[in-house]
Order: C-alpha cells, then structure tokens, then sequence
C-alpha cells in the first residue's frame, strides 16, 4: 500500500514541481548535489574520488545516500535516509531527505544503475536546476541530462562527469 501512495504521490510531485530547469555552464556552477543508494564499499570509494574531483574543482558538494536493509553505512560520511522513513500514506518522513530535495543546486547527480523509487520521489520533489542521471525507459521527467552506459558506477561517475564539464 505504501508503494502505491508513493508512486501517486512521485506522479504529483512531477506535475506540480515548476522549479526552474537549466542547465548552468557547469565552470559558473557552485552547489552541487549526490544522491546514491548504498551498494558496496567500492561504489563508497567511487561516490568519495567524486566529490573530492568536484570539490577540486571549487564546487560545494552535498551529499544524501539512501541506506537499504542489511547493509552497511560506510564510515558515516553522509546524511541518509531509510525506507522506515517511508510513512503510509507515502511520504518520506526524513528532515535530512526533506531539506536536500528543497536546495536549489546547480547539478543534482543520481548515481543508480537501477532507479530506486524513494529516490525518483526525491528528484520528483528538487529544486535543482539540472538533474543528471542514468538513462532509463520512463524516466526522462526526473532528468534535463540523461547519461545512457552500463557497466560500473564509476563508468557512470565518470561519464557524468565528463559530459557536464562541457556544458557551456
């Protein structure tokens, strides 16, 4: 019941969102988010090279992983949020989560092979101005830029990374 709320509720945050979209030259850009699913530790290691190649490059980086049952919270680095903060009626009750969708980043990577739906609900909900993610059947209205690959998270990182440098 509580993923049928959620979907209804994903919908409704896609339609009612009128943030403004665009995507900042990414050398003008200054905010910029991550939102992953906890995987394994090498995916931890890929997600830290990344924002320190960021954060290099002047950026403020902000960071929200969301932490599956049964596995593990690498180091604690980052704010995260679990699906006990899902509630019934398919909200996510989670004043971490609530405040990085509310943030007006510049760039917002999502960085998941497969899409997670408490994390679409998050990108339904942001206020980011360029939402960068894997490319996926349905999921073009979470995303401006859209990365198509498979393979590693770190192909993924490194893809994304590539390709929003060039922005002008």
């Amino acid at each position: 019941m509580k993923n049928t709320f959620l979907r209804w509720r994903t919908a409704s945050a896609l339609r009612k969102n009128k943030s403004l979209r665009a995507s900042t030259p990414y050398k003008r850009s200054n905010l910029v988010g991550i939102i992953f699913s906890v995987e394994d530790r090498q995916k931890h290691d890929d997600i830290k090279e990344f924002i320190r190649q960021l954060e290099q490059d002047g950026k403020q980086v902000k960071v929200l992983e969301f932490l599956p049952k049964k596995k593990e919270n690498y180091e604690f680095l980052f704010d995260f949020f679990t699906i006990q903060d899902l509630n019934f009626w398919g909200n996510i009750d989670n004043e971490q989560a609530r405040k990085f969708a509310e943030t007006p980043f510049d760039y917002l990577f999502y960085i998941d092979q497969e899409p997670n739906p408490l994390v679409l609900y998050l990108l339904a909900q942001s206020r980011a101005h360029c939402r960068v993610g894997r490319y996926g059947d349905g999921l073009e209205p979470f995303f401006e830029l859209m990365i198509s690959g498979q393979g590693t998270p770190k192909g993924l990182i490194d893809n994304m990374y590539k390709y929003t440098k060039q922005l002008r």
